[in-house]
């Protein structure tokens, strides 16, 4: 039997993983968030990989409370990910995961794009995912990967944001507002680049975004979390010193 692995945040995210796992033949431990991390350790002291498979929310206090023997087997696949969201938990090299693929209750899930992965831990997530049939593929170092998590965080900020005004799919949102979504992912970009001290070419990220948006143009812009992503936007756009007009007259209309 091959090692364990634990996951930790058993939801829609997870329960994929925790298939895909199973079927290449590795026990599945599942922590759920009112399990304390030091007993779940306990339990199981030395499993292959600890996926971190919880909400954006309960991630800082996740990685605040995770057992020193897990820190250097983590996987982390929150959206709006960033190495300023690992690094200063003294995490130099955890496995890092943009997931492109939609599951939601009661429906199969849905790929737009590969997902890139990234670090220790790549490989055997690859493997998973390959399992259940979802595309994944093994990023070559730091810089690619971040990349993609600026990307994927343009195409989810962007969207949510935009959505709320626009409502609608990402192929509308494109066809019927480019210059709206332009302006928006500008914002976002500028944010990303505080955020990560880092330069981009804005237009391929653009292009990365309309990679996403082919992927499913059915998508829908505005999700439940599209009002906290704004605000939180905003607060962090104030904290850089930035003007983010697009985000400021679209939260003067919607929150």
């Amino acid at each position: 039997m091959l090692d364990p692995i634990i996951i930790i945040g058993i939801g829609e995210i997870g329960a994929v993983l925790a298939r895909g796992l199973l079927r290449l033949g590795h026990p599945v431990y599942p922590v759920n968030r009112d399990m304390p991390l030091a007993t779940a350790h306990t339990s199981n002291p030395e499993p292959q990989a600890v996926i971190l498979a919880v909400g954006e929310s309960d991630l800082q206090p996740c990685l605040k409370d995770m057992p020193t023997p897990w820190r250097d087997r983590l996987v982390l696949l929150q959206n709006e990910l960033l190495p300023r969201d690992w690094e200063p938990h003294g995490l130099s090299h955890p496995t890092i995961m943009s997931v492109w693929f939609e599951k939601k209750k009661g429906q199969d899930s849905k790929p737009l794009l590969p997902s890139p992965v990234y670090g220790p831990h790549a490989g055997l997530i690859v493997r998973a995912m390959a399992k259940i049939d979802l595309p994944a593929r093994e990023v070559d170092d730091m810089d690619s990967m971040l990349w993609e998590l600026v990307r994927k965080n343009v195409y989810i900020l962007t969207t949510n944001i935009a959505g709320l005004i626009t409502k609608g799919t990402v192929e509308e949102l494109w066809r019927d507002h480019e210059s709206l979504a332009r302006e928006v992912a500008s914002d976002v970009i500028d944010l990303q680049e505080w955020l990560t001290g880092r330069t981009f070419d804005r237009e391929r990220l653009i292009q990365g975004m309309l990679e996403g948006f082919a992927g499913d143009p059915t998508h829908k812009c505005m999700g439940r979390s599209a009002p906290a992503r704004l605000a939180r936007a905003l607060a962090l756009a104030e904290q850089a010193g930035l003007t983010a007009p697009a985000l400021h007259r679209i939260a003067q209309s919607s929150l």
